[in-house]
């Protein structure tokens, strides 16, 4: 775990059973494109308790802890293969199933085994994998009892404003896959960068805006 020297982490209540917090990521450097502070999700839902993409606040971070170790996760769900980060410290602290992508950066590989998921896969407490077009190896996840999609990096917010993070086939394939996601029922998007929780119809202006291009 981390030593405590990082910035107090924020906690954050979503809804009922659906909490994030904020703490800043150990390899961020300036002019990366993104903010230092990212967010991690927490969610109970049908009787299990999910983490995704979790970062590890540091030690000092007792009220984090505490109350992860009040519900101890029974999963673990990673939403891309740059968000592997932790995942080896949670699976060892509560003994969770993991899962995410199937394939890793070179230097980034766990040593926890992910069970693989896809787009359309479906996880502990009936959370979906979805697809969002952008040729990134991303699973965004449908939460249908919280009404809520949570993004890795397909959407980002800095300054606040919700965004489509750019790819070179922006028109021709991310926005026809997000655009299918306004076919589920959603109410709230929680994104790991910038402003972390935004509505639906911030979504929905996000599709109409020029894509971040970091």
């Amino acid at each position: 775990m981390r030593d405590g020297s990082e910035s107090r982490p924020e906690i954050r209540d979503v809804a009922a059973g659906l909490w994030i917090w904020r703490v800043e990521h150990p390899g961020w450097k300036p002019n990366q494109g993104w903010d230092p502070i990212v967010a991690s999700t927490c969610v109970e839902s049908e009787e299990e308790t999910l983490v995704l993409d979790p970062l590890a606040p540091p030690d000092a971070a007792t009220a984090v802890w505490e109350r992860l170790d009040a519900r101890p996760p029974t999963a673990i769900v990673v939403l891309k293969p740059d968000h592997v980060r932790d995942v080896d410290l949670f699976a060892r602290r509560y003994g969770a199933r993991a899962f995410g992508p199937d394939r890793f950066l070179r230097d980034d590989v766990p040593d926890t085994r992910l069970e693989p998921i896809y787009p359309g896969s479906r996880l502990p407490g009936g959370l979906v994998a979805l697809y969002d077009g952008r040729g990134r190896n991303e699973t965004p996840l449908w939460l249908p009892e919280h009404r809520a999609l949570v993004f890795a990096d397909a959407l980002t917010a800095p300054g606040g404003e919700l965004r489509v993070w750019a790819t070179p086939w922006h028109e021709e394939r991310a926005l026809p896959a997000l655009r299918a996601l306004l076919e589920l029922p959603f109410e709230r998007v929680i994104v790991s960068h910038g402003e972390p929780v935004h509505s639906r119809a911030a979504y929905e202006r996000a599709l109409a805006l020029a894509p971040w291009d970091s």
